[in-house]
């Protein structure tokens, strides 16, 4: 049998698509990531992104990063165990465990090498990563990087947490959660989950990609929502959110962070993160701290968002979050909404099965501290007049 020959299948699927012009992939922008981009020459208001603070184009993001070229140039020209441990490294690493209160903090060259890198390096033989089901495909992969085992509890559901930790008892434990959903925008339940992490002693690992710079007073995230910073042991997060860049932290106790730093693979056998990104990181770490006025314009933007979409008669699911997802749960009428869309001026994302299961098909949106009053209304009249047309409201 032929190894490749299933591989033929692919662009059947692709070019089948396209055809019906419902390919919505690898869709090409010509500008810069912001609150409109310019896609195949249209310009359209983007709700696809998760620039949630907008800080992506920042001139001081921008010019952080050409000035980080001039000093160190554009690449490290190896790994940071070896030669391509740079000091910006070490001072954003710095400066992230003081963000985040924590004692140490390590940088990773994206946010999927963080999560395959620090479970793989903590989950040993006769361990236990104990996830939530609709856990970030980072953490799944993690897991099975590692020589642990996995048990799975249904999401959010803090009874059957319960019942995988009694079944684990006595063994090494970590939690590992997403803080906010990246698909339907809800929050995990970390309060339920501090509270039997303490009663059964399991770790807890909270991958706030989608938290930083959106929840909590500060921006530090779920566990800062909660008031819980102290409960918590690990919080990873990602760069390529509202931190402007791409690349992964995580952060925790000195000696966690040293046992990572010194097993994690996905670090080890890559390649440092450019010098332009950690001065990119490190800016919008600054401007996150002086500025909270754009926290504040992204809550008001996601709650006329919200209040939006369910007074047209929209289901938002249990989104709480930038992250609203508009349930259409029909692959065809999803596909249908998202070419409607863009011809009226809107950039949304269609999610179908197996990215959500059968039956949860849906649009994701997504909201920006840079969205303005009328560019939101615009977006709202778009998506009454579309889901009028296809019967969907």
């Amino acid at each position: 049998m032929d190894l490749f020959e299933k591989c033929a299948k692919a662009p059947e699927y692709e070019s089948g698509l396209k055809q019906s012009g419902h390919y919505f992939f690898f869709r090409k922008l010509e500008s810069p990531q912001d609150s409109e981009v310019v896609v195949n020459g249209k310009r359209v208001i983007m709700i696809g992104s998760n620039n949630y603070l907008g800080l992506t184009n920042h001139p001081r993001v921008k010019e952080a990063a050409i000035k980080a070229i001039e000093k160190y140039g554009t690449g490290c020209a190896g790994s940071r165990f070896l030669n391509g441990n740079l000091e910006i490294h070490e001072e954003l690493e710095k400066k992230l465990a003081r963000f985040f209160r924590k004692e140490a903090a390590l940088v990773f060259a994206t946010g999927y090498q963080t999560n395959l890198g620090a479970i793989s390096a903590l989950v040993e033989r006769n361990d236990f990563a104990i996830i939530d089901k609709d856990d970030h495909a980072s953490i799944i992969d993690g897991c099975r990087l590692s020589f642990g085992k996995v048990q799975k509890f249904r999401h959010n559901d803090m009874d059957d947490l319960e019942r995988v930790l009694k079944a684990t008892q006595g063994k090494g434990q970590l939690i590992i959660v997403d803080g906010v959903f990246s698909m339907e925008g809800d929050i995990a339940d970390l309060p339920g989950i501090v509270r039997l992490a303490k009663a059964y002693g399991a770790r807890i690992m909270v991958d706030d990609a989608h938290a930083v710079g959106v929840l909590g007073k500060g921006g530090r995230g779920t566990a800062e929502h909660f008031g819980l910073e102290n409960e918590v042991d690990l919080i990873m997060g990602t760069y390529s959110k509202s931190l402007a860049a791409i690349g992964g932290f995580v952060a925790g106790s000195s000696d966690v962070i040293s046992w990572i730093k010194h097993l994690a693979r996905s670090m080890i056998f890559s390649a440092s993160l450019p010098p332009s990104l950690v001065a990119s990181v490190s800016t919008a770490l600054d401007i996150i701290e002086e500025q909270p006025e754009l926290r504040d314009r992204l809550w008001r933007n996601t709650h006329k968002m919200l209040r939006g979409y369910k007074t047209l008669g929209y289901d938002t699911g249990t989104s709480e979050t930038p992250i609203i997802p508009i349930l259409i749960k029909d692959t065809l009428k999803t596909y249908q909404m998202c070419k409607l869309l863009f011809e009226n001026g809107v950039f949304v994302n269609s999610v179908i099965s197996p990215a959500v299961p059968p039956g949860r098909e849906l649009l994701r949106t997504s909201y920006m501290a840079t969205h303005t009053e009328e560019q939101l209304d615009k977006v709202l009249a778009a998506f009454e007049k579309v889901g009028r047309q296809l019967g969907v409201i």
